[in-house]
């Protein structure tokens, strides 16, 4: 049972306190233990819960996390393609080496948490239900220590989408704000899961319809969103006007204005064409929010009981489109109170156009409507999961706000892999290269026999290598067994090597040599060191003036087997 950490360090203090006050009866003496108590006892503004502690937490305080690779599961579709990872174990575990192995590394996050209904959320070998007093301090301990890793390893240019329902949103927007920091907001995402009609429950009086996606980006500013677009096209401007008259002249708002009255002008709609104009209402926020709405205002409405109804305005010196003027008019009834402005291509779009490079971009709207990919979501990958599983369409979109397609993905909840199967599918697509990295306990077998089974199911569909590593531990204590921890973490560190390159120490292509020993024999042979690309070495291990001519002759590259990976283990074991 964990212990209720916050609850009782405080109750631990007051007594303390009381004890004090029972040694001690100066005024001065009391006034200070009153004003502790009060900081011990006061409501704060903010998100404050009680901390609790977790037992996959504490076996970390006399175990070390280890990967082990399994290569019974290991698949392998293209032959020439880097290595996306499945790892299984509790996700604190698997965080715990990911800091060190991809400290700032990935561009996006996308995770899937339990949404703590009372059914879903494991905390310590048992389900939190409803009625546990203190499930949402449970739920908020369990996240905070996995997003504040997650924030570690996020690029600075990276951002992290979490799914939720309205059981934790309120408090995961809070928690978020408070790791991340609330500027970094970028979006909350409002995502129709079921149809109006389709009711759950018909007993309740409230329909729930909507989950949400919260999207954070790590450092403010950094994270540009690839936005919609669409070529920026000259169908709307059809529209030539004739000046029939040298119109009145006058000034307004600094500026040369000619009034062409009813009679005195004319329009005409033809073909589209680059030379023409386009039309526009001056209404909605248009009139209201732009320097267009305010000149409107200022020169063409005061004048309209002077001129008359279907007046046109020719404004100087404004515009983007280089004819040096703009064109006004005032309304065409009586009791309207709206015109249009007429106006040509800008001329920044006119040079994109001509070279066939004109885009134009949308903000990315934060409601979307996947009930029917919802509906049939049992289809998807092949494997039946019925707590949370994700339309693939729903996370190709938010991979896809990131512009680069070679990306690195991270899903430490990645339930029935639909982060994975999302990666390889826009893959697919679009030609990218992006590659991911899931993590998910085994829970009644889930890993095994629905994440793994998924990635199964799947691999005749797309080309991907995928490595099945599982969480393993090593004694802290190991002198007391007269071993060395620096030995057996050494046996772990291919799996550490593989996952951070994303690659396979094939000893072909990819070399890892631990001693001197497994140095000598490498080149000893000739064919080896012939097809080996890069080696992979302890700083320890010394290459003689020969080896590193032959180093150069082949072009290898030489990599040291980093020494952060274990740096802190093995300083508090003394063996550094």
């Amino acid at each position: 049972m964990a212990n209720n950490i916050s609850k009782v360090k405080r109750a631990k203090m007051l007594k303390l306190l009381d004890k004090i006050k029972s040694e001690h009866n100066d005024d001065e003496t009391l006034m200070a233990i009153n004003q502790i108590e009060n900081e011990l006892t006061k409501r704060k503004y903010g998100l404050v819960w009680e901390e609790h502690r977790e037992t996959v937490d504490q076996e970390l305080q006399n175990k070390i996390p280890v990967f082990q690779e399994h290569p019974d599961k290991n698949i392998e579709t293209d032959s020439e393609g880097n290595y996306n990872f499945l790892i299984e174990g509790d996700n604190l575990h698997s965080l715990y080496l990911i800091e060190k192995t991809h400290k700032e590394s990935f561009d996006c996050i996308l995770i899937d948490p339990p949404y703590n209904t009372g059914k879903d959320f494991i905390y310590n070998d048992g389900y939190v239900d409803k009625e546990d007093d203190f499930k949402h301090s449970k739920w908020l301990s369990f996240m905070s220590k996995r997003l504040n890793i997650a924030k570690t390893v996020l690029k600075d240019d990276g951002f992290i989408a979490i799914n939720i329902d309205e059981n934790e949103y309120a408090s995961l927007k809070l928690l978020c704000d408070e790791v991340f920091g609330k500027e970094n907001h970028l979006s909350t995402q409002h995502i129709q899961v079921r149809y109006t009609n389709k009711s759950l429950n018909e007993h309740n009086d409230w329909q729930p319809v909507m989950e949400y996606v919260l999207l954070y980006e790590k450092k403010y500013n950094y994270f540009r969103a690839d936005r919609p677009k669409e070529t920026y096209g000259i169908d709307k401007f059809q529209f030539e006007i004739k000046e029939l008259t040298e119109g009145e002249k006058f000034q307004a708002n600094g500026r040369d204005v000619t009034v062409f009255k009813k009679g005195e002008w004319e329009i005409s709609k033809k073909t589209p064409d680059i030379d023409r104009l386009k039309e526009a209402w001056i209404s909605g926020s248009i009139y209201s929010d732009t320097g267009h709405g305010t000149m409107y205002k200022r020169v063409v409405e005061p004048r309209v009981e002077t001129d008359g109804l279907s007046s046109l305005y020719k404004i100087e010196g404004i515009g983007e489109d280089g004819l040096g003027y703009r064109y006004y008019t005032n309304p065409k009834r009586k009791n309207a109170t709206r015109g249009k402005m007429f106006t040509g291509v800008p001329l920044e779009r006119r040079k994109e156009i001509e070279t066939g490079e004109s885009v134009k971009e949308f903000p990315i709207v934060n409601y979307y409507d996947y009930s029917a990919e919802f509906g049939n979501i049992r289809h998807e990958g092949g494997v039946p999961f019925n707590k949370g599983k994700k339309p693939i369409d729903l996370l190709k979109q938010i991979l896809s706000y990131h512009k680069n397609k070679d990306i690195k993905v991270l899903d430490f909840f990645a339930g029935s892999g639909s982060t994975a199967h999302a990666v390889l599918d826009l893959n697919k697509k679009d030609g990218g290269n992006r590659q991911f990295v899931i993590c998910t306990n085994n829970e009644n077998n889930i890993c095994e026999e629905v994440t793994y089974q998924r990635l199964k199911n799947i691999k005749n569909d797309y080309n991907y290598n995928l490595k099945y590593y599982k969480t393993g531990f090593i004694n802290r204590n190991l002198q007391s067994e007269n071993k060395y921890i620096s030995d057996e973490l050494l046996m772990h560190i291919k799996e550490l090597i593989q996952l951070e390159n994303h690659i396979n120490l094939d000893n072909e292509c990819y070399v890892l040599v631990t001693n001197e020993n497994e140095l000598i024999n490498l080149f000893e042979q000739k064919e080896l060191i012939e097809k080996c690309k890069t080696l992979y070495k302890p700083s320890y291990v010394f290459l003689s003036t020969n080896e590193l001519k032959i180093i150069n002759e082949n072009n290898i590259n030489i990599v040291s087997i980093p020494e952060y990976y274990f740096a802190y283990e093995l300083k508090e074991a003394g063996e550094v």
